[in-house]
């Protein structure tokens, strides 16, 4: 028997499909939404459902509510940031981003491998070391681990190929992981915290050792499994990418 592929919340397809409809343009920024009947009978929906999804999207910044006016669309849609899941290169710009791989092994883990991801010390993670580049500058360094094959497999039988294909791939693992299963409902957490990039790195990202970066430090999970854990370095001068809280 196939399994069953996990289902996102009635309400967070809704928000994802009026999202979808205003980056299409169906709702220019500016303007105001319809009233709620007329937008739950253009999406087939119940009121209660909207405006579940509406009270949603007002939280996130993508519209706003001004009293006799009704529902606008913000100016400036909120980017999706690290709460949606997307891959560092696609939050640097799908289109400028470019992801080098710099290292693919199997390694012992290190301490803060096991602090996140339930590995042994004897066991083993895959690691991977890539360079972003944003219009061929060295923008980003990603370092990942991922729990081995024995772990993926009990998540996704598909997934061990998956990754190993994907190490060959100009991805990050965090991409070739989402893009093995759509359907994973996976979820993550991240701390930001400041410090220097160091020789090593600023060697690779070609820039002086004491240069001040933003350290992004990314556990990902799938039903409050960790899975993955990500260090994503961002010296100054980086492009900026939205981090904003939603539920």
């Amino acid at each position: 028997m196939a399994a069953r592929r996990p289902q996102r919340r009635p309400v967070v397809e809704l928000y994802e499909r009026i999202v979808d409809a205003i980056r299409e343009g169906g709702y220019p920024p500016g303007s105001t939404l319809p009233s709620e009947p007329e937008l739950a009978a253009a999406l087939g929906v119940s009121r209660p459902a909207l405006r579940e999804a509406l009270i949603l999207l007002q939280e996130d910044g993508v519209i706003t509510v001004r009293r006799g006016v009704g529902r606008t669309v913000s100016e400036r849609p909120p980017r999706r940031g690290f709460e949606r899941l997307q891959p560092i290169e696609m939050l640097l710009g799908q289109d400028a981003a470019k992801v080098r791989p710099l290292v693919r092994d199997i390694e012992e883990p290190t301490d803060l491998v096991m602090q996140h991801l339930p590995v042994p010390a004897a066991g083993e993670v895959r690691f991977w070391e890539s360079a972003v580049d944003v219009d061929g500058v060295p923008a980003c360094l990603a370092e990942e681990w991922c729990v081995h094959d024995a772990a993926l497999a009990a998540v996704d039988p598909a997934l061990p190929e998956a990754m190993t294909a994907g190490a060959h791939e100009p991805r990050t693992m965090l991409h070739t992981l989402a893009s093995a299963d759509p359907y994973l409902p996976l979820s993550g957490a991240s701390t930001v915290t400041a410090t220097v990039l160091g020789r090593r790195r600023g060697t690779t990202l070609e820039r002086s050792a004491d240069t001040p970066v933003v350290l992004i430090t990314q556990v990902v999970s799938i039903e409050r499994t960790p899975l993955l854990v990500a260090k994503y370095v961002l010296p100054s001068g980086a492009p900026g990418i939205a981090v904003h809280q939603s539920r």
